[in-house]
């Protein structure tokens, strides 16, 4: 029981959240308008498509391809991190590091160049979540922002697109001063490639995104896409990040909640209406950016400075985003004993990207 509620800890909170606003405003008819199924429906398809690309390592060998380019160390790393952040907007944020950081490993541990993993770790997270900022399914609130004020997607990429150049460049810039162009040999390590099942797969994940621009009704994926998969992928339907769904669904019955409470719905609405950024940027700071988006949505019509906000937010604390947890078991599980000194290196880099964001944002407006 320990071990699941520390993995997750998110899904854990929100169901104890909404455990407690339930005795405040008692289950009703109400609870229904709460959901947002169709960001749940899109989400799960996403999720699916991805574990069963996943499971025939499309991404790994698509990375490893693009990986062995690069001859430097420096290249190589600009690379993986690279990769992540286009990843995070095809796949999502946290998928994408599921699949790219084993990669990430995989570079550097084979070839020597272990010292530059908390580095490499860390901008991998940062790129893959604000690479997960310009595309309505890169981010999970990103998804559910979309789908609830029904953003034109034009406007969504307007929107979106001056602190995705930013993220880029700070990146980039980063790589640039922080790794030396050092000789870097990759080992030669063969994988089969399946191409009907990714002919399939691709298919489907065109379907998923055709769901997510509102081209096809998302009941017609909720139905084709499990049932494809149950046919050839059974193990893809048994990787969804579940937890990730349950989580969405108890803050949409948290957020509803709060939204019935009077006095919490003029205090969210004074401070929204007096920065809608900033305070969507501390939001996630707190209590992780997916829940911030579901909760502030409800207390504002500015989407513009709440979808920038809960994006940004995710650079920052441990806690402002999933992904950024995921990065975190995942780097401690290959180097034991040295949380510490990641948890420093973490905070350097994402406060001061929020800071230089957040400023360029304010400025920009």
């Amino acid at each position: 029981m320990y071990s699941f509620i520390r993995k997750n800890a998110v899904m854990c909170i929100a169901l104890l959240a909404a455990f407690i606003t339930a005795f405040i405003v008692p289950p009703d008819r109400a609870y229904l308008d709460y959901f947002d199924y169709r960001t749940l429906v899109c989400l799960f398809c996403v999720l699916a498509v991805v574990c069963a690309l996943k499971n025939i390592n499309f991404f790994y060998m698509l990375a490893v391809r693009i990986v062995r380019l690069f001859k430097n160390a420096r290249m190589a790393i600009l690379a993986l991190v690279y990769i992540t952040f286009i990843g995070s907007m095809l796949i999502a944020n946290d998928m994408a590091l599921i699949t790219f950081l084993p990669l990430g490993f995989f570079v550097l541990d084979s070839t020597g160049k272990r010292r530059y993993m908390a580095f490499t770790f860390i901008m991998q997270n940062i790129a893959a979540n604000l690479g997960g900022m310009l595309t309505p399914f890169g981010n999970p609130q990103n998804l559910y922002l979309y789908s609830s004020y029904g953003i034109p997607t034009p406007e969504f990429v307007e929107i979106m697109l001056p602190p995705f150049l930013l993220a880029v460049a700070l990146i980039t810039l980063c790589c640039l001063i922080f790794v030396k162009a050092e000789p870097l040999d990759l080992p030669s390590e063969r994988v089969k490639f399946k191409g009907n099942r990714t002919i399939l797969y691709l298919v489907l994940f065109a379907l998923s995104i055709a769901i997510v621009f509102r081209g096809i009704p998302y009941w017609i994926g909720l139905i084709v896409i499990p049932a494809v998969l149950f046919k050839v992928d059974k193990r893809a339907l048994k990787m969804v990040d579940y937890p990730l769904l349950l989580t969405f669904v108890f803050f949409f019955i948290f957020s509803g909640n709060m939204a019935r409470i009077e006095v919490v719905r003029q205090l969210f609405s004074t401070l929204l209406d007096k920065s809608t950024l900033l305070v969507s940027i501390l939001s996630c700071q707190v209590i992780s950016n997916v829940p911030s988006a579901i909760l502030l949505s409800q207390f504002t019509e500015n989407y513009a400075d709440l979808l920038v906000g809960v994006n940004i937010g995710g650079v920052g604390t441990l806690i402002s985003s999933l992904a950024s947890l995921i990065t975190f078991r995942d780097y401690v599980r290959h180097n034991p004993g040295k949380a510490g000194s990641y948890i420093l290196k973490f905070s350097l880099f994402n406060f001061g990207f929020l800071i230089i964001m957040t400023a360029f944002m304010l400025l920009y407006k």
